[in-house]
């Protein structure tokens, strides 16, 4: 009588011939003679392993759990090892990550734990992974589902974060009253600078101004003064003494009693009675 089984591509059978280890065999159809031969069936396929949470000691003695996701799988061309290497692999990378998680935490202080997940699960994966090798297992990855510490530590690390977050908040609300501080003296500053500046401008234009008024004053007295000078040219005497009678007119109808000529007066006069002659 014989057992056919018949293996999927993901699995591998170890076949003992009265005992003694033949190899390995699938996929497909594999015979099997009872009482000649016997088998072991062998999984291929990633499997996830849960390692239930276990309390670590930290450098610094603190406790803290961990549980954490482990992925293994076995090697196909070293399947043979999971067999005739180690009674139950499985429970044996189970015991191996228990260990190797505690090797690793207590070599770090609680704040590299909860802060380096990443670098503890990298470790962990190195380290299973060359242990495990004997065995024809590969461990892929190492994920950590929960870090918790005790609920002493935890209160102090709230303290600590809470202290944390006042004296950031107080650092940013000081540099936030600095720059607005510096701000608003560089304003003040910048507007001395523009009022100062405009204010010089605002003299030198107002001087500027005066400099050209007096300049046009001057230049208006002169042509006023050219312009009588060559009307006074085409006067005659006469009209010069005309005038000077109109005013003496003017003169004598006002109160005064005395009145006093200048030598020119007379001069002109003789000149205007010569010309009437």
């Amino acid at each position: 009588m014989f057992i056919l089984n018949f293996l999927k591509d993901y699995e591998r059978i170890a076949r003992f011939r009265w005992g003694n280890f033949e190899g390995m065999r699938g996929p497909g159809p594999v015979w099997l003679i009872p009482i000649v031969h016997s088998g072991t069936k062998i999984d291929l396929r990633t499997e996830v392993i849960d390692i239930p949470r276990q309390t670590n000691i930290t450098k610094d003695n603190a406790p803290i759990d961990i549980d954490f996701l482990l992925y293994m799988r076995v090697r196909p061309e070293e399947a043979s090892k999971a067999v005739l290497e180690v009674e139950n692999y499985k429970l044996a990378v189970i015991g191996l990550a228990t260990t190797t998680l505690r090797a690793v935490v207590g070599e770090m202080t609680v704040d590299d734990v909860l802060s380096q997940r990443e670098r503890i699960n990298r470790i962990l994966t190195e380290k299973l992974s060359d242990e495990t090798s004997r065995w024809g297992i590969l461990v892929t990855n190492v994920e950590i589902k929960t870090i918790e510490p005790a609920a002493d530590i935890q209160e102090a690390m709230n303290r600590q974060m809470s202290a944390e977050r006042l004296r950031r908040a107080v650092i940013i609300e000081a540099e936030g009253t600095r720059k607005a501080a510096v701000t608003v003296a560089e304003g003040e500053k910048e507007a001395a600078i523009l009022n100062a500046e405009g204010k010089r401008q605002s003299e030198i234009l107002s001087a500027e101004g005066d400099q050209q008024a007096a300049i046009l004053r001057a230049e208006g007295f002169s042509n006023a003064l050219a312009r009588i000078e060559n009307i006074a040219k085409d006067v005659s005497p006469n009209a010069m003494s005309l005038q000077y009678f109109e005013t003496l007119k003017s003169m004598g109808e006002g109160e005064a009693t005395k009145y006093i000529f200048p030598l020119e007066f007379t001069n002109l006069l003789n000149s205007f009675m010569k010309g009437r002659d």
